[in-house]
């Protein structure tokens, strides 16, 4: 829906705006709070995108409200529309994930010792 919403030309351009700085907020990696702070860190994203995106949609008038969702509407009627860039970043993950596990499986595949050994104090 927000998508649609920032590619109609009747939207006014400060919710268009609103909108691109949620959406930038909620894919950034910087936070208000940190999430290494163990609640609040990801309260702060469970409150803060909802109500950005509430209030992004309050400000957009109704009638180009209902267009725009006739338009989703249509457009989930005749197939979804395809997200590559999600699936790149997908793919782009696993990559990494796999590069990350490969010495791992190589050190417990070899049948030498670890590096390095702990040897008890005489």
């Amino acid at each position: 829906m927000l998508r649609i919403l920032e590619q109609y030309e009747r939207v006014p351009w400060h919710p268009k705006v609103f909108t691109a700085c949620v959406v930038a907020y909620a894919f950034s990696p910087i936070d208000l709070i940190p999430d290494f702070i163990s609640v609040l860190g990801y309260l702060d994203d469970v409150i803060l995108v909802p109500l950005g995106i509430i209030i992004a949609l309050k400000m957009v008038p109704k009638t180009v409200l209902t267009d725009c969702e006739c338009k989703a509407e249509e457009m989930m009627k005749n197939g979804k529309p395809k997200n590559w860039i999600g699936v790149y970043r997908n793919a782009d993950f696993t990559f990494v994930m796999v590069l990350q596990v490969l010495p791992i499986i190589n050190v417990c595949v070899q049948k030498r010792p670890a590096p390095f050994r702990y040897r008890p104090l005489k």
